[in-house]
């Protein structure tokens, strides 16, 4: 039960975080069907029709968990971190001491447990204290001039501060002023639920993109919703799904044979997986979905209605990257539990000292901006699947988008190599052409986070999430142009 309780947390926290997102969808619709009933009903129609459906299955899965397993989980330590959230962060504080003061105060205030680390400057010497009368016949620090006070755990230096702080009473005895600034990082005691927030936006945004596009453009959302709706009834969608979650659960018992670092084999192997199995998902569909209608002249009835080209292709793109979504939220959670479990898998047959939760988040933590990065290389190459399926059929479009998808990981590669081979002009030149015409797909891959044990910062999801959205506009423009004047009779 306790190994149970150890790599199941991190998912735990995980669906606290959905179950919060969850609520405010549901909360949105309570208030909707008050004021606005037939926008509610509009919302209650979308979920039912379109792949919001089976999301919300896995939704309503995780806040089971997260309500039915909260007796066995550090719920109070999760609430009472949660309600801290707010109020950590950086302090920080830049005052000028006049010379001769005593107990001067600075307007500071943290609690010593949530002190990550701190530093103090000043010009003149200085005593520093948290109560006012004992700075100078009891300091907790002396700073010497020009001498930087820094504290970090392991620091050599006493910690100081073992109470909460309201304030910081500065002694100085000098006959000049002294410029005195205060620097610290506060953070809850549970910081792992700093992902709670964000599991919670993320599931209220993809809720929200998704009403928001059926209401902005209703003609492309009917016939993404039945693309969609099309790609998730074919047998290959099931298949390649059972294949990853049969590959993720077979991944925590393979012997890697790697001195310890099994659980990085795991998340490279995972993540590989996931991606490949999305990639061909999306690159089938868009060939049975664009250029075998366009064959079979389902293209022309569709069109014969008040549906224009451009809402044909943008429909059909969009209804190509919900499932791949879908696809990527279930092998997602099973790879999240599956990298949890590995952790305390591999502590148990190394013999090695039983991790604890806090260990499992960590790796867990890791590996999600990976999944995200992949999902956006999948719908990079989703998008130049569609362009090229406007021309060309199943066969030729899945061996170009194959080259594509070989020759965007190279790209980097090929620029950057230093070796003879690179010194030839026309190996030079073609690196550089495919790695400005095509996707630099390397953009997407983290292993080199994955072996050195970094976190991807939210600044590089961003850049990538606005080189797919620019890519993606470049596709579907081109897109666009080859299925303009495509004939359809």
């Amino acid at each position: 039960m306790d190994k149970l309780y150890i790599w199941l947390t991190p998912i735990w926290v995980l669906s606290v975080g959905v179950t919060i997102g969850a609520a405010v969808v549901l909360a949105v619709w309570g208030v909707l069907w008050l004021v606005k009933r037939p926008a509610a009903n509009a919302m209650t129609s979308a979920l039912n029709e379109g792949v919001l459906q089976p999301i919300s299955f896995v939704v309503a899965a995780m806040a089971a968990l997260a309500i039915f397993a909260a007796p066995t989980m550090p719920l109070s330590e999760v609430v009472a971190s949660l309600g801290r959230l707010s109020a950590v962060g950086p302090v920080d504080a830049e005052v000028t001491i006049p010379a001769g003061a005593v107990d001067h105060p600075v307007d500071v205030a943290f609690r010593a447990d949530e002190l990550q680390e701190y530093y103090i400057d000043s010009d003149e010497p200085v005593a520093v204290n948290a109560e006012e009368g004992k700075t100078y016949v009891d300091p907790l620090l002396i700073i010497e001039g020009g001498a930087q006070y820094r504290w970090m755990p392991g620091s050599p230096v006493k910690r100081g501060f073992d109470a909460d702080v309201d304030a910081l009473y500065v002694t100085n005895e000098t006959n000049a002023d002294s410029k005195f600034v205060f620097h610290g990082t506060t953070d809850v005691p549970t910081p792992q639920v700093h992902q709670i927030p964000i599991a919670a936006m993320s599931v209220a945004g993809l809720f929200g993109v998704y009403f928001l596009l059926r209401w902005l453009a209703p003609r492309v959302s009917v016939i993404a919703a039945a693309t969609a709706k099309e790609t998730i009834s074919q047998p290959l969608f099931p298949l390649l799904v059972g294949l990853g979650v049969a590959a993720m659960v077979a991944y925590v018992f393979i012997p890697y044979n790697t001195f310890g670092e099994d659980v990085k084999m795991l998340k490279t192997s995972g993540m590989t997986t996931i991606k490949v199995l999305a990639i061909i998902m999306a690159l089938w569909t868009a060939s049975t979905s664009v250029a075998d209608e366009i064959e079979g002249r389902t293209a022309l009835t569709v069109l014969s209605k008040p549906v224009g080209r451009r809402q044909f292709i943008i429909g059909k793109f969009l209804g190509i990257i919900w499932p791949i979504l879908l696809m990527f939220v279930v092998l997602g959670i099973v790879f999240l539990a599956s990298v949890s479990f590995k952790v305390v898998y591999d502590a148990r047959e190394s013999s090695k000292t039983m991790p604890v939760w806090t260990d499992c988040h960590a790796e867990v933590v890791r590996i999600i901006p990976g999944l995200v990065l992949s999902f956006f290389e999948a719908v990079v190459l989703a998008a130049i699947s569609v362009a090229v399926s406007t021309r060309l059929p199943m066969l030729p479009n899945l061996v170009v988008c194959g080259s594509i998808y070989v020759l965007g990981h190279l790209a980097a590669l090929i620029v950057k190599s230093q070796s003879a081979l690179n010194e030839i002009v026309f190996v030079r030149f073609f690196g550089r052409l495919i790695s400005t015409i095509l996707p630099v797909l390397d953009h997407f891959e983290i292993e080199g986070a994955i072996a050195g044990d970094a976190t991807v910062p939210l600044e590089y999801l961003g850049y990538a999430l606005l080189y797919t959205a620019l890519y993606c506009a470049v596709a579907m423009l081109l897109a666009l142009l080859f299925f303009e004047d495509r004939d359809l009779a």
